[in-house]
């Protein structure tokens, strides 16, 4: 008789044999293929942070151009301290293009830096997932969905899921069937199967988008149960002046002669 391995198994390999107990998670995980997310170690979390507050509601190329002048500000510093950041008038920081709202975040992130809310990234490394969100929260500007994608590409957590990403929950739409988009609770309440892989599974609900726009997403065979977003009401659009000026008035009953 052979002896049994002591090697422990690949993570990858323990986590798809977690996420193919779910049918629909396993038939999404064979039409998209291999798991390729690979983290990316940012040098700091102030760093990290700068760079997400500039391209929150812009476009990349227009937050890259914003950045470079931003650090050029502070030449020959490759990248600067939080203390010059906090010395930096604010009207030089609208020169590079920073909105008024980005300037109070990223002085509001660089006072917390020194403070030592926001941690140096060793430390940072040793925190767990919900103590990191309860830390970087706390910074203006700063919400979940920004420190999720930071635990999930930056410092390589595997059981993160973003409620709140679009993609995320519509890819759970597209993939399980559903006539609607789950609400933030509902996924996670039915995420909790997937633990502790869940960024896996979210990976894939990535790609489950593609998957449909290239027509190549597996049809589930019944729709779980989950609650679902209420579509928005269709409020009635009130009558303009002008349409009101318009209105003919009501004709007199004629008199008989």
């Amino acid at each position: 008789m052979k002896p049994k391995s002591t090697q422990r198994r690949p993570a990858h390999y323990r986590a798809h044999a977690i996420l193919h107990t779910d049918p629909v998670m396993r038939a999404l995980i064979r039409a998209a293929g291999p798991y390729t997310l690979q983290s990316t170690p940012a040098d700091s979390p102030f760093r990290a942070l700068i760079h997400s507050i500039a391209h929150q509601q812009l476009h990349g190329t227009a937050a890259a151009r914003i950045l470079e002048r931003f650090v050029a500000l502070y030449a020959p510093e490759p990248f600067p301290s939080p203390g010059a950041v906090l010395a930096t008038p604010p009207a030089t920081l609208r020169a590079v293009g920073f909105s008024f709202a980005k300037i109070r975040a990223v002085h509001d992130l660089a006072e917390k830096t020194l403070s030592g809310i926001v941690p140096p990234s060793a430390h940072l490394h040793e925190l767990a997932d919900e103590a990191v969100i309860e830390r970087l929260t706390q910074v203006r500007g700063i919400g979940p969905w920004t420190v999720h994608m930071m635990l999930m590409f930056q410092l390589g957590r595997p059981d993160v899921l973003p409620i709140d990403d679009f993609g995320v929950r519509n890819g759970f739409r597209l993939a399980y069937g559903l006539k609607g988009m789950p609400t933030p609770r509902a996924l996670a309440e039915f995420a909790e199967r997937w633990r502790p892989h869940r960024t896996m599974a979210s990976w894939y609900l990535w790609r489950a988008v593609e998957l449909h726009r290239d027509e190549r997403l597996p049809k589930a065979a019944q729709p779980p149960r989950v609650a679902l977003q209420k579509p928005p009401r269709k409020r009635k659009a009130k009558p303009s002046a002008h349409a009101k000026a318009k209105k003919p008035s009501p004709r007199r009953p004629r008199a008989h002669k």
